[in-house]
């Protein structure tokens, strides 16, 4: 009779711990830096104006809340070796199947969505189409991936550096054109104003562009699922929850406050990088090619990322016995290379269905994928609720990183997530995201029904 994944010997399933304090700094840091700062911030600009900033530093509050309770529960529970495991903890074997499964989904989606991002960018340099690049560049990512968990730690190590080094150097720059030190008119701070106010669009438009930030933020969680190949996860976890997170909002919240006062709002053009934009109106040589080539880097980044994390996650599904066993299974390396295949396999499709097939499928693909961050980080957020009421009654003391004001901001970072929905479902660019990915939370919910009705169903068999 096969072995049940949870019996299987630790020799066969046991990741490797190789990754350095170093590489887990840099990934936590790659999870957010995106192309969704670079381009991205173009949207919230437009629909905020200069105000755009307090809604990145809104944002990064409930992202900030968010790892504070990944850091209480990966203190508390250090054999815990995936964020979405802390659901099962915390809500049952049902929460870890159905937040395991939808994580998994939103990443595998997210790796053939940032080829094509890469490949659009590598078109203007390489005379090839779409569909070669970025077939091209997933056979790379899966070659690393498929190394060790050391060589995706290093590519994102470096891909990370080169963004923090980027926002730095920008941050630089435009402060001293901003405060008029480079300037030839002197301070620039005008702007902030002189375009139809703080708020052109009034306050509701800068609450209203929280979602579309939101999910512009996440991924710092990927740090938790990465240490647990290091030599000392829970203390890795606990230390990017808060200091590492806090460093890159100041990143996120000066680099647009920093923008729109050296340029006019409404110069900025939706899908443009506005990072572009101000470089070009500091007179910037090369602004264009140099954030092309930043852009670029932080796509590969989030690919490389979404293909490490989606391997891993399928990986403890597989371990838990929610996923087929043979995707346990680890080469010499330590790498589960069935995940890594199959998470291949979805990123090969997924190009030729974004390049090949009709467009509709790969915008519901998308679609479909749209809220689940959400949805996976209220089931979080309940888990440790739950998990710090078990300890309390137990009477057991406080982990050394615990939850601020529990419980009051657990319930203010849920509510907050509620929000969020709420105003997808008012949103007209967001009301079919929300649909789609409610009918992939309902599939995911119905598969777990009939897979712990078959395991029922197979246990008194296995008796007789």
């Amino acid at each position: 009779m096969t072995q049940p994944a949870s019996s299987v010997p630790a020799s066969n399933t046991e990741l490797s711990r190789s990754l350095k304090g170093r590489h887990l700094t840099m990934i936590s840091i790659g999870g957010i830096i995106g192309a969704g700062l670079f381009v991205g911030s173009s949207t919230s600009i437009i629909a905020s104006g200069p105000a755009a900033f307090i809604s990145y530093a809104i944002t990064g509050v409930l992202i900030l809340l968010i790892m504070r309770m990944l850091g209480e529960m990966t203190t508390a529970l250090p054999g815990v070796r995936s964020f979405t495991e802390f659901a099962r903890a915390g809500l049952g074997g049902g929460g870890g199947f159905v937040v395991g499964w939808l994580y998994w989904y939103f990443w595998v989606l997210t790796v053939p969505v940032e080829a094509i991002a890469g490949a659009k960018i590598l078109q203007s340099w390489i005379p090839l189409s779409p569909l070669q690049i970025g077939l091209g560049l997933m056979t790379v990512m899966t070659g690393v991936n498929l190394m060790s968990a050391r060589s995706y730690a290093e590519f994102e190590f470096w891909f990370a550096s080169i963004k923090v080094a980027a926002i730095l150097v920008f941050i630089v720059v435009t402060a001293a054109y901003a405060f008029g030190w480079t300037s030839p008119h002197g301070a620039t701070f005008a702007n902030l104003v002189d375009h139809g106010g703080f708020t052109p669009h009034g306050w509701i438009a800068v609450l209203a562009a929280v979602p579309t930030v939101f999910f512009a933020m996440t991924g710092a969680e990927i740090t938790t699922i990465a240490a647990a190949e290091s030599a000392q996860p829970g203390r890795a976890v606990a230390r990017m929850s808060t200091t590492v997170i806090s460093r890159i909002l100041i990143f996120y919240v000066i680099s647009l406050f920093l923008i729109v006062s050296v340029t006019p709002w409404d110069a900025v053009r939706s899908g443009e990088s506005p990072f572009t934009l101000a470089l070009n109106t500091m007179h910037v040589p090369w602004a264009g090619a140099v954030m092309s080539a930043i852009i670029l880097t932080a796509v590969l980044s989030c690919l490389n990322s979404a293909f490490y994390v989606s391997s891993r996650v399928l990986f403890i599904l597989a371990e838990r016995g929610d996923a087929p066993k043979m995707l346990v299974k680890l080469n010499g390396r330590r790498v589960p290379v069935a995940s890594v295949a199959l998470g291949a396999v979805a990123g090969f499709m997924g190009i030729i269905a974004a390049t090949e097939a009709p467009q509709a499928v790969f915008d519901f693909l998308v679609s479909s994928s749209g809220a689940l961050i959400v949805f996976v980080y209220m089931a979080i957020a309940l888990a440790q609720i739950s998990l710090r009421r078990k300890r309390e009654r137990a009477g057991e003391p406080a982990p050394a990183v615990s939850m601020w004001l529990f419980p009051w901001l657990s319930y203010a970072a849920i509510a907050s997530m509620a929000a969020v929905l709420i105003a997808m479902a008012f949103r007209p660019g967001s009301q079919q995201d929300l649909k789609f990915s409610c009918i992939t939370l309902v599939v995911a919910i119905l598969a777990y029904r009939i897979v712990n009705r078959a395991r029922r169903t197979a246990v008194p068999s296995a008796i007789t």
